[in-house]
């Protein structure tokens, strides 16, 4: 996916990394977008995400962090392509997430449950991070 968006958008900067431990300065970027990534994060890990995410944001900076709404962990053994993965999936209630957000600093501003009637809900979070 890293060499696509090099193709595709040239004179935008990409790189592999880890959202455990960001290769970032601190305060050096306006944004963090999460969609679906922390669902891959054990629960034991998450606070230090959110704090990683919280040291790279500089102040008043924006945070959207989108997941699987539940209280379990759902394992993949088969991709969207069908060929064979080994993927656990983490369900989260909002509040749960949104407590590890404030724990790391950050103010939340929005909760949305997406689809609450599906088997799997989703929610996003939109925070800030401290000014």
């Amino acid at each position: 996916m890293i060499a696509i968006a090099r193709r595709d958008y040239p004179d935008l900067h990409f790189e592999v990394g880890t959202m455990t431990d960001l290769a970032l300065a601190d305060n050096s970027v306006a944004g963090v977008l999460a969609f679906w990534s922390v669902i891959h994060v054990p629960d034991h890990a998450v606070p230090g995400v959110f704090e990683q995410f919280c040291r790279v944001l500089r102040p008043g900076c924006p945070l959207l962090v989108g997941f699987h709404v539940g209280d379990e962990t759902q394992h993949t053994s088969e991709g969207y392509t069908g060929r064979w993965i080994n993927v656990d999936s983490y369900h989260r209630p909002p509040s749960r997430v949104a407590g590890w957000l404030r724990d790391a600093g950050f103010t939340i501003e929005a909760e949305l449950i997406l689809r609450p009637d599906d088997d799997v809900p989703g929610a996003v979070i939109f925070a800030r991070s401290p000014s």
